[in-house]
């Protein structure tokens, strides 16, 4: 499963044991009902993909997800770049400018795929909404925050607000991270 959903969980959980799940949606529903398991964590997006309402089913509105989760790129060859104008007929500057800040905040703190760093860019109103979170694998050590920016201002913020994480002592929580991921 995910590191990040993982380390978010036992942030707030302490007390609970985590056991890997592997499989895709079916494969990890069956091995719930077939173990001594309370519960397990999914990806809203799988579920709704598939079209699953489960009775038990809760959405974690406190858990951040990965940064530009969701979001799809296409990347064009160099033979068509006459398509590269069509493509930004159909371009979503909003999620686009999201997508970025999400990305920068990530890069800026040298985390890759598997650390555990969320987060979430929304735009209200001309405002950048951005909710932002480094964990240490197990949970005990959060990082977090909540910031609202005017929507001008959103180039580099991304940065600013890792290099803000990073100055409260998310340096030592990546250096952390990098040593049991191996990296």
């Amino acid at each position: 499963g995910s590191l990040r959903r993982q380390a978010q969980w036992l942030h707030r959980y302490p007390n609970h044991e985590i056991t890997d799940l592997r499989g895709n949606v079916q494969t990890r529903l069956q091995k719930l009902q077939d173990n001594a398991w309370d519960g397990a964590l999914f990806a809203a997006a799988g579920l709704q993909r598939l079209s699953l309402e489960l009775p038990q089913q809760t959405v974690l509105e406190w858990m951040i997800p990965a940064p530009a989760q969701g979001a799809i790129a296409i990347v064009i060859s160099d033979k068509v770049l006459e398509l590269g104008a069509t493509l930004k007929k159909i371009n979503h500057p909003e999620t686009e400018t999201c997508t970025q800040v999400e990305r920068d905040f990530l890069r800026t703190l040298e985390g890759g795929c598997s650390a555990p760093i969320g987060a979430l860019a929304t735009i209200k109103e001309n405002t950048l909404h951005f909710k932002g979170v480094l964990l240490s694998p197990d949970g005990q050590k959060r990082l977090y925050l909540s910031k609202k920016a005017p929507l001008s201002a959103h180039k580099d913020i991304g940065k600013q607000y890792a290099r803000e994480v990073l100055s409260q002592g998310g340096d030592v929580v990546m250096k952390e991270i990098k040593a049991q991921l191996g990296k």
